[in-house]
């Protein structure tokens, strides 16, 4: 399994959810962990990536809604405790997605 964490530069959120991804995977499935950062809107459309941090499992984003544009921008996931959006998707629902790949 490819992961692939694509952050704009200096975004605050990424080692977040580098700490939940490493929090996930122990134990768990095998997988090679890559970085990327973007820089442009053109690289963003050629990541995919939905907002800074982005996690792609083998090149899928499995927490993209339909309505969620690629760009440059911050990105909020759900909560587990369906309050206030967090900066990073939870432990469990990375896990949640790796299982499901």
């Amino acid at each position: 399994m490819e992961l692939t964490v694509v952050t704009v530069p200096g975004c605050p959120n990424g080692p977040v959810l580098e700490e939940r991804l490493a929090r996930a995977l122990d134990g768990g499935p095998r997988a090679t962990v890559r970085r990327q950062e973007v820089r442009t809107e053109d690289e963003a459309e050629r990541w995919g990536m939905h907002g800074s941090p982005t996690l792609l499992i083998d090149g899928r984003d499995p927490f993209a809604t339909p309505d969620l544009p690629v760009g440059l921008a911050c990105r909020l996931y759900p909560s587990e405790a369906g309050g206030r959006r967090e900066g990073a998707p939870s432990v469990e629902a990375i896990r949640a997605a790796l299982n499901g790949a």
